[in-house]
């Protein structure tokens, strides 16, 4: 099964940058978004052979995902279990035969990490989430999770170190995530390969040069990456600040 993740940075925004075409060519079973910043009806996208499932912020022209799917799931479930995280959008889960496929687009710990405390209860509530899911059958989680976990994973790592995505707490929860039974598909295909990022500034002609950050994953139960046969980013993708990532994987 082919999955397609990618923060678009405003879904009505993205189709007037050719997004129809690129979720054309990239060819998914499931493609799943991030950061919608609409609600239901207000973008007019419908692509043959695929269901569509939003969940929106209750703020308007904030935050959601989606995912649009060509494999009809077995049930379809917004949020992470916890009302305090039940008002922005930030989780769809679909489950399948024989996996689930949880897409989030994980808080912004913000300037001068202001939100870093409400950011790190999310850490451990979906981490909590996740395991249970686990415990019934593999997970793959996908999405935009806000943080660059290791210095290989982003362009400039001294000058960040300490700013929201690049903290000693936030790459400590994903640390502990990877821990609890999960595997980061590209990094374990590519463990040393530099310059893969997924994320670049608009300014400073962050993309042109390549300054960027890697925050958009996949990870899988561990016990699953032997059924891994891609994972990849597409840098040459544009259309928002982020790129599409991809995971294949035969479950």
């Amino acid at each position: 099964m082919k999955l397609i993740s990618w923060n678009v940075n405003g879904l009505r925004a993205v189709l007037k940058k050719d997004f129809a075409a690129s979720f054309a060519a990239l060819d998914a079973d499931v493609f799943c978004v991030q950061e919608t910043k609409c609600q239901p009806g207000e973008a007019d996208f419908a692509p043959e052979g695929y269901a569509s499932y939003f969940y929106s912020a209750e703020k308007k022209g904030y935050s959601g995902t989606a995912c649009w799917s060509r494999v009809a799931p077995l049930s379809v479930n917004c949020g992470i279990g916890v009302e305090e995280h039940s008002h922005e959008g930030r989780a769809i889960t679909l489950e399948f035969e024989n996996f689930y496929l949880v897409n989030v687009y994980a808080p912004n710990a913000q300037e001068g990490l202001a939100r870093i405390d409400y950011r790190l209860r999310w850490e451990d509530d979906l981490r909590a989430y996740l395991l249970a899911l686990d415990a019934q059958k593999p997970v793959v989680l996908c999405g935009d999770l806000n943080v660059a976990h290791n210095e290989i994973d982003l362009k400039n790592p001294g000058p960040n170190r300490g700013s929201a995505g690049f903290s000693d707490p936030e790459r400590a929860k994903m640390t502990e995530l990877l821990a609890a039974g999960f595997a980061d598909t590209f990094r374990e295909k590519y463990p040393d390969l530099t310059g893969a990022y997924s994320w670049w500034s608009y300014r400073f002609n962050a993309r042109k040069n390549n300054a960027g950050w890697r925050i958009d994953y996949f990870l899988v139960s561990r016990r699953v990456m032997d059924k891994v046969k891609t994972a990849a980013i597409h840098p040459e993708v544009f259309g928002s600040d982020h790129c599409p990532v991809e995971l294949d994987i035969d479950l």
